[in-house]
């Protein structure tokens, strides 16, 4: 199984190599490439992932796709790159999306229809998620009487931090604000509505979007199991922990070889990396309705 763990294009440098993706800028316009990198407690992992960065890729095209009438998104193409690329086609192929440039706003927009991770520690702590009060009695994991609107900050590094709405407002303007709110919200419904039916929970999701002049434009990635917590919907059960389409194998590992936390990550062990693998292939399966090619 061939990964790619970062870009090498002789002469052609990315500007910036985030956590997972590889971005070149190209004036108006950006190449954004998934590689199979991992991060696992904010520390990217020495061993890659195989299939990982196809499937973020090619599971946002889906989403994008499916739900273009709700907002406009970034894609230009995820097929016909710039002449300077042509000699590495092999390695864009089906992990890359051309997208227009925009103005990324400062705050990560989270949608929770169930209470888990930070959320379900705050509201055990105060009976509130990101200053929305909640009914008593919850449980880990419980479904919410309402998907909630929860945004956080964007760290550079390190942990994005829950803030009230009031606070994402300051941020970016309260007309702005709301409009994020209400589009978030709506994507997630959408979303778990068409999840639930093949067997997928979308507990929570996070979503970026950018200015492009005046339009609000959906950018990033779009509801991939980096970026969501899908649970599989036949082992559901709330008062804990659910198992998920994600990096869990890794962490669980990490947790068992009581790694410290810190760089640099250890090498994953081959059945940590396949486990990981199957998992994210298997929630593009469900989604999609087809394998990865």
């Amino acid at each position: 199984m061939n990964a790619l763990r970062q870009t090498n294009f002789p002469g052609l440098a990315p500007s910036a190599r985030g956590k997972v993706r590889d971005i070149f800028d190209l004036g108006d316009k950006l190449l954004i490439v998934a590689t199979d990198r991992l991060s696992a407690f904010d520390v990217v992992m020495p061993t890659p992932i195989p299939d990982k960065g196809r499937v973020l890729t090619q599971l946002s095209l889906f989403w994008f796709g499916l739900l273009k009438e709700v907002i406009p998104n970034h894609v230009l193409s995820s097929d016909n790159f710039p002449a300077q690329f042509d000699s590495y086609r092999d390695q864009l192929a089906g992990r890359s999306m051309l997208v227009r440039k925009t103005h990324p706003l400062p705050i990560e927009c989270v949608v929770r229809g169930y209470l888990s991770g930070s959320g379900w520690k705050e509201y055990a702590a105060t009976g509130k998620v990101c200053g929305i009060p909640l009914p008593p009695g919850l449980l880990e994991s419980d479904k919410l009487p309402e998907p909630i609107f929860t945004p956080a900050t964007k760290a550079t590094s390190g942990h994005d931090e829950n803030i009230s709405f009031e606070q994402a407002a300051a941020r970016i303007g309260q007309p702005l604000a709301k409009r994020v709110r209400d589009v978030s919200l709506e994507i997630y419904r959408l979303a778990a509505a068409y999840a639930f039916p093949r067997s997928v929970i979308l507990a929570d999701t996070k979503f970026e979007f950018g200015l492009l002049q005046d339009q609000l434009i959906w950018i990033d990635e779009a509801l991939t199991p980096d970026s969501s917590r899908f649970w599989p919907a036949a082992d559901y059960q709330p008062g804990g922990p659910q198992p998920s389409f994600d990096k869990q194998f890794v962490r669980d590992y990490l947790e068992r070889i009581r790694w410290p936390k810190t760089p640099p990550g250890p090498e994953l062990p081959p059945d940590v990396v396949a486990a990981t693998r199957a998992k994210y292939r298997e929630a593009y399966r469900l989604l999609t309705g087809h394998d990865l090619n």
